[in-house]
């Protein structure tokens, strides 16, 4: 018995940006980009909310418009849980899975959301199958739970609102869009066999992004003050020194934006999708022969590349989406999951990998029978 996934779908924004276009904004061209990271183009929200881009994927991933993969069309008072994984929400409160659940009538559902960065989908994933096994009717102590039979799981994001695009060596990574699947607890079907989440310190800052508040505050060390209702928030200065970007903050520099050390990403990157799929499979007591593709975060090809070689798979066993969405962070696997249903790579009884990292740092996979 097991929870399956039963449906997905994707979403992207309207406006896609070439490589070449970026050419106006830094010094770059096509080629530099393509055979540095295999992103040939992303699409960029300009009008499109996040929560317009996670309603479109769930949409497709219920079954309620065309374009996804969903064995049913599934009715909104069946969906128990929303888990929306984001970095990019639209409001603190109410959070992005709240926004979907009042968008999409889905009036049973609890809902939330989950920050993990890339690895948003993958933990959300973990987070929701946990959920639904403790509240299985043939699981001790389940009479005492809230019911989860079926969950939307969602990765949605506007990553391009946290890039400064100024810098040449992070602006042509990025790209808008989300992502959905819907999971449905079913004692017939294996669904997810296993999975593996982990974090580790980013003790070098090698990927950041600081929040901006900009509400004056009337006070001071001493009390109510209305000169400090017109000053920066002082608090701010430990997070940017603990995040070491005290210097480019003070050079005017965008604090709420990405920063990035592509060197030290790649390297803690390629170790961790290695390690997660291999900890996925050694739990389920299965071997890559087993599984029929596997689904990455696309952040670089080339971080892929070097994974399909530790890993001893040649390419086409992986599933390649970034030519056309850049990095989505925790859209990326969900879309990319959408894209192997639509060209027929995933049939029922195939397992299948679903693989990701990001800042933090985090990493996990998740295994499953379709």
């Amino acid at each position: 018995m097991g929870c399956a996934i039963i449906g997905c779908g994707k979403s992207l924004p309207a406006l896609e940006v070439r490589n070449d276009e970026l050419r106006a904004l830094v010094d770059t061209n096509d080629e530099w980009i393509t055979t540095r990271t295999g992103i040939k183009s992303r699409h960029i929200a300009v009008s499109e909310s996040n929560a317009d881009l996670g309603e479109a994927a769930a949409r497709r991933a219920l079954g309620w418009m065309c374009g996804g993969f969903a064995e049913c069309r599934i009715d909104a008072a069946d969906i128990d849980l929303i888990v929306c994984a984001t970095v990019t929400p639209d409001a603190v409160v109410p959070s992005a899975a709240g926004l979907l659940r009042r968008r999409l009538g889905l009036t049973r559902a609890v809902a939330f959301d989950l920050n993990a960065a890339c690895s948003g989908f993958v933990y959300g994933l973990t987070v929701a199958e946990n959920m639904m096994a403790a509240s299985a009717p043939s699981t001790a102590g389940a009479a005492g739970r809230n019911p989860v039979r079926r969950a939307l799981v969602v990765g949605s994001e506007r990553l391009t609102r946290l890039t400064n695009w100024s810098d040449r060596n992070t602006c042509v990574l990025f790209g808008d869009g989300a992502g959905a699947a819907v999971l449905e607890w079913d004692d017939a079907r294996p669904g997810i066999i296993s999975s593996y989440i982990v974090n580790e310190d980013d003790a070098t800052n090698a990927l950041t992004c600081a929040m901006s508040f900009d509400a004056p505050q009337p006070f001071d060390e001493n009390g109510i003050s209305h000169t400090a209702a017109r000053s920066d928030d002082p608090g701010l200065a430990r997070t940017d020194a603990e995040l070491g970007i005290t210097e480019l903050v003070e050079a005017g520099r965008p604090r709420q934006t990405l920063y990035m050390s592509g060197q030290k990403v790649f390297k803690f990157a390629a170790e961790a999708m290695t390690v997660a799929v291999h900890q996925t499979l050694q739990r389920a007591n299965l071997s890559l022969d087993d599984i029929a593709c596997v689904v990455p975060h696309q952040a670089n090809e080339r971080i892929i590349k070097y994974a399909a070689k530790k890993l001893g798979k040649p390419m086409d066993f992986f599933q390649l989406s970034i030519e056309n969405t850049g990095n989505s962070s925790a859209a990326s696997v969900p879309m990319a999951l959408a894209d192997a249903y639509a060209e027929g790579r995933i049939r029922p009884g195939d397992k299948v990998v679903l693989v990701a990292f990001g800042g933090g740092f985090t990493s996990g996979a998740v295994l499953f029978e379709a």
